[in-house]
Formats: C-alpha cells, structure tokens, sequence
C-alpha cells in the first residue's frame, strides 16, 4: 500500500513563505517559463494570498486532467514514487521550506510539488510523459536497479530540471527550476553549459539532488516529451514486460 498523510495546518509564518516565494518566482518566470505553465497557475486558481487547500485542489487537477493529488509527510524513493505515476497520482510533500532554506530548498518541499509540479500535471504532453515513467517502472523487476536508476535520471532531468525551445528560445519546465529562485539564475547564467536533449546521454548523466545542476538539457519540442519516456523503455524494459503492462 502507498503511504500517504494528511496536510497539515499552516502557520503564519509558513503563509508567509508561501506568499513571498509566490510573488517572486512569478516575477522571475516570466517569459522563462512554458507556456503551460502561467496559464495552468491561473487555471488552477493558485494565489499568492493563501496556501491552497489540497483535497479541494486535488479535486480540481482531477477534472482537468484526470490526475490525483497525494499529501505524503517524507521524501519518496524512485521506486514508490514511479508506482504513484503509473496510477497517475502526483505526491505532494505536505512539508514547506523554512526560511533558511528560502532561495533552494535541498529537498522537495510542499511549494515545489505544488508551485512546480502540479500546474505542468494539466499539459497533456506532460502528464502522458509522467505516466509513461512509471508504467516502465512498473513493467521492471525488483532487481532492475539500473533500469531504474536510468528511469530516474529521465525523470531528474526532465520533470525537474527541464528546459524546452519555444519561439527559438529555451523556456523552463521543470519544477526544481519553477520554484527555485537560485537555481534560476544558475541555469540561466551564460557560463551554465545547456547541451542539447539527447535520451542516450540524460540516461547516462550522474543526478545531482543536493546542489545546483552542472548542466541543463534543452527539448527540441514540447511534443517530444512523451517519446523520451517512450523510447527510454523500449531500450530497458524487456518485450514480453511491456507487451503486459
């Protein structure tokens, strides 16, 4: 069974968080972020104002794009959190960053998954390419570690670090560049190398979860996205486990 727990109350000074990390990531974001993005925050109704109330925002993501919400209290392993997407449920840690932690937060926190991941769950392309992650994760056996490992490297670099050509230009989607001040300006900095997306080398390219990445991969199209995961699973996930799942 997945573990998963209830939000908790928030305090003023989480409010607070909350509502400065709001106003200075949307300033920051513009015209960085895809598309998709700004207009699903303005979909979903996310405010600066107030921390959204997560059963009623979970409601909301389902009738948009047919995908749950699931408050989980501690920081999910790669083979947990693929069972979650291949049910196309998205967990949100219910725990927001202190003020030390302000500009980069060392690990997912409650406005990250919900600042950073959840608006991007309403893009069609975004959420097959999640869905397809963990379908062939699922389609893995328990001894597959490098498979997995190389799943999880799509996913980092994707999903949380990822950048796409939109008009000519690399525009941000990933949710750890979404919700975090400092390592928007890291990515953006002309000395950050920002190679182009090629599935062979992301599978292949060390995760780096506690620090600015060294590096940042450009999608040709929006479009390509689910083919990724696609093409990724063809290599690692044996015939006769990807004809059953």
């Amino acid at each position: 069974m997945l573990t998963q727990s209830r939000a908790p109350r928030y305090s003023p000074q989480d409010q607070l968080v909350w509502k400065v990390l709001f106003d200075r990531q949307t300033a920051l974001l513009h015209r960085r972020a895809v598309p998709a993005f700004s207009a699903a925050v303005a979909q979903l109704g996310l405010r600066r104002e107030a921390i959204p109330d997560l059963p009623t925002l979970s409601a909301e993501v389902f009738r948009l794009s047919g995908w749950q919400l699931v408050p989980v209290g501690q920081s999910l392993g790669p083979e947990v959190f693929f069972k979650y997407l291949a049910e196309r449920q998205f967990p949100v840690m219910t725990r927001i960053r202190p003020m030390r932690d302000f500009d980069f937060s060392p690990e997912p926190d409650l406005f990250h998954d919900l600042f950073g991941h959840v608006p991007m769950l309403l893009d069609a392309h975004f959420a097959e390419f999640l869905h397809t992650l963990g379908q062939a994760a699922q389609a893995l056996g328990h001894d597959d570690a490098v498979a997995r490992r190389e799943l999880w490297a799509l996913y980092f670099f994707t999903a949380e670090f990822g950048l796409v050509l939109h008009d000519g230009k690399p525009h941000l989607y990933g949710a750890g560049l979404l919700s975090s001040a400092g390592e928007i300006h890291h990515c953006v900095n002309e000395a950050t190398p920002r190679p182009a997306f090629s599935v062979e080398t992301v599978r292949r390219t060390p995760v780096l979860g506690t620090r600015f990445q060294d590096q940042y991969f450009v999608l040709p199209s929006w479009e390509e996205l689910a083919d990724c995961a696609a093409e990724l699973a063809g290599v690692l996930v044996p015939v006769p486990h990807r004809n059953a799942a």
